[in-house]
């Protein structure tokens, strides 16, 4: 195992075990692990996210304020919801409004499912003096290329008849007039800043309804509807803005709410856990430690890509503290966690006793491996 400097904190930033535990939950049970062993060292818990859901439960836990809010879920009834408030920053989560997890009984919707809550999030942190928004996309239930979220924020958007639009993305096929309405006054002095992990374009075979469609529940004629919806919505915004921005990375977010954003909102995208780690301050929590220790529930090829542990370990490394991984599995070879940053790796399903484990006793074995890590890495 690789030495470490005996003085200095250790930094426990996990993102979600998607399924068994929120990043909170991980970074405290493997925290009290850690200090189970060395009761000695000082463990600071960050949990981190990359723009995802978890997101606002990750900028609560660095300090943000949570600003409840009831909103139109993604079918249209309402909806608890929050998003965190920090000075003049607010941090948005879309799955809060239009997720996945806010279909009434779990039932998809995905020709009508829309984001007009994720716009009523947005007004509402501008109306609390909000300046600068950064919305998390990830787990939307919807793919209306964001037009429910601009027509709540008014938006109009009208079919031949003068008849204001219905929400979701077979809507959009009828689409005839977009009316900016009082969009550009509202959002005066006010900078969006779009969490986003992926870099599909809006249309197309790696589009918003052709890859994320089917997690939507959209069969194969749903998604040739919603096609045409969003060719016609693009279409529209470009005769509107003079802006033709669907095929840019990230358009396809969300459903399509990044093409929107970034068309009508002027927003612009980066990568989820890199504006994540800035706006919860990582590099202040890792300066003069001497472990970082990130994880989530599957380190797999995916996690090489863009995912929260991955910019973790980039960040730690780089600032010349190294990094271990607790994961509920472990897909990647030694060679390749290696030479994604990481000094050491551990799998919940390594620890448990029985299969199934690492999912009914995810916290029992999260704290398990903290304690092994911290007799593998930290000396007394």
């Amino acid at each position: 195992m690789p030495a470490t400097p005996t003085q200095g904190h250790v930094v426990v930033a996990p993102d979600k075990f998607k399924g068994t535990l929120e990043g909170a939950e991980a970074a405290a049970r493997i925290a009290a692990g850690i200090r189970r062993v060395r009761p000695g060292v000082e463990v600071r818990e960050l949990p981190v996210a990359d723009g995802g859901e978890g997101t606002l439960a990750a900028a609560l836990a660095a300090g943000f304020t949570r600003v409840p809010a009831k909103v139109s879920g993604p079918t249209g009834l309402p909806v608890d919801a929050a998003l965190a408030l920090r000075g003049r920053t607010a941090v948005v989560e879309l799955a809060q409004a239009s997720g996945l997890s806010q279909l009434p009984g779990g039932r998809t919707a995905p020709l009508a499912a829309g984001s007009f809550g994720v716009g009523q999030l947005i007004a509402k942190a501008v109306s609390l003096g909000a300046e600068r928004v950064v919305l998390g996309l990830g787990g939307s239930a919807c793919t209306d290329g964001g037009a429910g979220m601009v027509q709540a924020l008014g938006v109009g958007l009208y079919d031949a008849e003068g008849a204001e639009l219905a929400p979701g993305g077979a809507a959009l096929r009828r689409l005839h007039r977009l009316d900016p309405g009082v969009l550009a006054d509202l959002l005066a002095g006010v900078e969006v800043v779009v969490a986003c992990d992926v870099d599909n374009p809006l249309l197309g075979p790696r589009g918003a309804a052709a890859v994320y469609g089917p997690q939507k529940g959209a069969g194969e004629a749903d998604l040739a509807v919603l096609e045409a919806g969003l060719t016609r919505w693009a279409d529209l915004v470009q005769e509107s803005t003079g802006r033709d921005v669907r095929q840019a990375p990230g358009a396809g977010a969300a459903g399509g709410v990044g093409f929107a954003a970034l068309a009508l909102l002027g927003a612009t995208m980066r990568p989820g856990i890199e504006l994540l780690l800035e706006l919860l301050g990582f590099d202040e929590a890792v300066r003069g430690a001497r472990l970082v220790v990130t994880g989530e529930g599957c380190l797999d090829a995916q996690t090489l890509h863009g995912k929260a542990p991955a910019g973790v370990a980039a960040a730690a490394t780089g600032a010349g503290v190294p990094v271990a991984a607790v994961a509920g599995r472990l897909e990647l070879g030694e060679r390749e966690w290696r030479t994604a940053g990481f000094a050491a790796a551990y799998a919940l399903t390594d620890l448990a006793e029985e299969a199934g484990d690492s999912l009914t006793r995810a916290g029992e074995l999260a704290e398990l491996a903290g304690e092994t890590l911290a007799r593998d890495l930290l000396s007394d």
